[in-house]
């Protein structure tokens, strides 16, 4: 059986930092964001809305969907806040001693929806 399939997808140097960056690989959109010396990678679809999360904002480790402002974790692709109630995938990234940025989408993580009792999003944080 085959392991995971690393695939290049940019050089670090070309990630801008606090900005969402769209990435086509293999077909897959992909939204790929630098922040606090982190590489994030999330499928580029706010699964609200199903439009591209690389059209929003970064802030607070986490990434907000310009339509409707649904907030997703970079990390674990989980829910911040409504009108979103389905976590979006994340895939696992590395990054090579010479700057090359590397994804994997055979291994896509996707976090567990709130665990709060009734299952509900906690609400917008305020700006």
């Amino acid at each position: 059986m085959a392991g995971p399939s690393w695939q290049s997808v940019c050089r670090l140097v070309d990630l801008p930092e606090e900005a969402p960056a769209h990435a086509d690989v293999d077909g897959v959109d992909v939204c790929l964001v630098r922040s606090n010396g982190q590489v994030y990678a999330v499928h580029d679809q706010c699964t609200h809305a199903n439009v591209p999360l690389s059209e929003g904002e970064v802030s607070n480790g986490a990434i907000e969907c310009w339509l409707h402002g649904s907030r997703f974790d970079l990390a674990t692709g989980r829910v911040l806040n409504l009108p979103a109630t389905t976590p979006v995938e994340v895939y696992p990234i590395s990054v090579s001693a010479d700057g090359e940025v590397r994804i994997c989408l055979s291994a896509p993580q996707v976090s567990q929806p709130s665990s709060a009792a009734d299952g509900s999003v906690p609400p917008r944080e305020s700006r």
